[in-house]
């Protein structure tokens, strides 16, 4: 069967932007107009500018993964072996916005989205990859951090969340699982913010036993739900149905939208960084604009 990627897509091809690296993760476009993101393997955080070198500018960070803004434009950051969520201060000071739940120390955070209410939605997996006498809590599982700080759990139980992102409506969360099933499940939000009804949206299998896992997502403008997966970026509409997948060198492990009209498509695959200009614009960062991003 023929892909609709045309529909979506206006690049050629992707555009490799940088390389040299272990394991690249956490894509994150600046309103200022550079990229952000993390070599997992080395702990390190890199600034991308247009056209430039990536420049280090967090060492021994963690293991950092997915990274986010939030309300008032600062820096919001996963650290997996930390085992915590942490927020990067105006001073370049670090604050920890949760490292346990219910007095029981976190997993591995993996993933954060930004609500536009100003709370905070992150993944908790990685049980299974722990020293079983450091485990805590008895399941993998997405939490939510409250304006005032407060951290509740929203989906207990998840096999192993990974990536998640919000619809444009915010109606709708959707978390990808990445094993031992490859799938992805949206969850119906209330105006309050609570997670409620769970729906199977779709299937990511594998065509080989290494070529990817359902792990960062993004949305688009129109609903497109976008993530890395098995063989590339995977494109679904919001009804579900696969729009196609889309190719890279190497495979993605996440993606974000970026670009001063927010139509540029950025891609962390393994060793390298891409871009690829897309037709229709991705979902804006729910910022608070009373104040700009921190800069880096």
């Amino acid at each position: 069967m023929a892909d609709r990627l045309s529909e979506i897509i206006e690049s050629p091809e992707a555009e490799r932007l940088a390389t040299g690296f272990v394991f690249t993760e956490g894509p994150l476009w600046h309103p200022d107009g550079y990229l952000l993101f993390v070599d997992i393997r080395t702990s390190r955080i890199y600034r991308l500018e247009p056209g430039g070198e990536p420049e280090i500018v967090r060492e021994d960070s963690g293991e950092s993964n997915g990274m986010a803004f939030d309300s008032q434009g600062r820096m919001v950051i996963c650290e997996m072996v930390n085992r915590q969520v942490t927020r990067r201060e105006d001073d370049g000071s670090y604050t920890t916005l949760a490292d346990s739940y219910n007095g029981q120390r976190l997993n591995r955070p993996n993933d954060v989205a930004l609500k536009s209410d100003g709370s905070l939605y992150f993944t908790n997996p990685g049980r299974q990859r722990l020293d079983p006498a450091d485990v805590e809590m008895s399941f993998n599982s997405v939490h939510r951090i409250f304006p005032d700080g407060g951290v509740e759990v929203v989906v207990p139980g998840f096999e192993y969340p990974n990536g998640l992102a919000f619809s444009p409506d915010e109606r709708t969360l959707y978390v990808a699982n990445t094993r031992p099933g490859q799938y992805i499940i949206a969850y119906d939000v209330d105006a309050e913010g609570g997670v409620g009804r769970a729906r199977h949206f779709a299937d990511m299998p594998s065509e080989t036993d290494t070529n990817g896992v359902p792990d960062g997502m993004k949305v688009d403008a129109e609903g497109r739900v976008y993530c890395t997966g098995p063989g590339g970026c995977w494109v679904f509409e919001p009804s579900g149905a696969l729009m196609g997948i889309i190719r890279l060198p190497e495979f993605p492990a996440n993606c974000a939208w970026g670009g001063p009209d927010n139509r540029t498509m950025f891609f962390t695959a393994n060793t390298s960084v891409y871009s690829m200009r897309m037709k229709t614009a991705g979902t804006p960062i729910p910022m608070g604009r009373a104040a700009p991003a921190a800069k880096w």
